[in-house]
């Protein structure tokens, strides 16, 4: 099977679509086929796409068109969605995909809380497949993605790592927002009245170059990815991107010169920290509840593919990188945990 051709028709099947659905849903279709192909599920690919499209929407069309100049009035304005998709397509096609990277990843990071993280993500997905290999449906999807990201640009209250505390530890000391009974949206707008914030985002011990950097933020997707082990029951879905949110980030580093690394980790750091707040349960489960890990990594995507919902593939793609670089078996159980709480798709 032609793995590059798969991810490319299954792109071109995609992109007929929109970013979101039922009114702000992420289309999460993007994200899944690349981690099912990468991990050699190509196979499963167009089947799952079958049932899955079915509740997509089409892709919104533009109304006004962007320019290099005008584009700040846009930002965060997802009325404009559509004009943000066509300004991109045009970008990464008239000039190279790593320009168009380079100069807006700093205007995107502060807005790194977009559509749940998931504008973040699914840039990290596309970087990762043009790392790989270049053509003209990965080129589209990064525009698309990065169009999306614009689009629900949304800022997270931050503060810079001053501390001495290593990620886990940071981020076991997150404070949780007081009202946990709405949507995201309303839970990161409490961070900027939470008194304890800055402080507990302060506590990361900061980097002094690019490669503590992606050290520290290696070390942040292993904290979040083995977090949600204990904590899943506090939102199953939405602890995930806690982890896959810093991953993108850690993916996309390659495509983006060092200078940009301390940056990308700070805002990592931010949006994992604030998932953990508006998420977060009051208290973790018990050590003795918890399923343990398999002894196959190659299972536990397997068992991911088969449960068939986004975020365990997409959770389960985060921790095979976490365990294969750490070998901690946390790691795999997590995404155990995720299909005994999600439904299946």
């Amino acid at each position: 099977m032609n793995i590059d051709g798969t991810l490319d028709e299954a792109y071109e099947r995609l992109h007929r679509t929109g970013p979101e659905f039922e009114g702000w849903l992420s289309n999460h279709g993007p994200m899944a086929v690349e981690s099912m192909v990468r991990r050699g599920h190509a196979r499963q690919v167009h089947r799952w796409l079958d049932r899955y499209t079915r509740r997509l929407d089409d892709r919104p069309r533009g109304t006004s068109p962007l320019t290099t100049d005008g584009w700040r009035t846009a930002l965060g304005d997802p009325q404009r969605l559509g004009d943000w998709l066509v300004f991109f397509e045009r970008e990464v096609t008239e000039q190279p995909w790593r320009t168009v990277l380079e100069t807006w990843w700093p205007r995107l990071l502060p807005g790194i809380a977009a559509g749940a993280t998931h504008g973040v993500i699914r840039t990290g997905h596309a970087v990762h497949a043009l790392l790989d290999h270049e053509d003209g449906p990965r080129l589209t999807e990064l525009g698309q993605a990065l169009g999306y990201w614009a689009a629900r640009w949304q800022r997270v209250p931050s503060a810079p790592p001053s501390g001495t505390a290593d990620p886990a530890s940071a981020l076991a000391g997150v404070p949780r927002v007081p009202d946990q009974s709405a949507g995201i949206n309303h839970r990161l707008d409490q961070l900027t009245s939470l008194t304890s914030w800055p402080t507990a985002l302060a506590e990361l011990r900061p980097a002094t170059d690019a490669g503590q950097a992606r050290k520290l933020l290696a070390d942040l997707t292993t904290a979040a990815s083995e977090y949600y082990l204990p904590n899943a029951h506090g939102s199953p879905v939405m602890l995930v991107h806690a982890a896959t949110a810093p991953m993108a980030v850690l993916r996309t580093l390659p495509a983006l010169p060092s200078t940009q690394w301390v940056m990308s980790l700070h805002a990592a750091w931010a949006a994992a920290a604030a998932v953990t707040a508006a998420y977060a349960p009051a208290a973790p489960t018990p050590r003795h509840s918890l399923p343990s890990a398999p002894e196959s990594a190659d299972e536990v995507f397997d068992l991911a593919v088969r449960h068939q919902d986004e975020h365990v593939i997409k959770l389960a793609d985060t921790c095979l990188d976490v365990h294969q670089h750490t070998g901690h078996p946390d790691a795999l159980a997590a995404v155990i945990r995720a299909t005994d709480l999600i439904d299946e798709f």
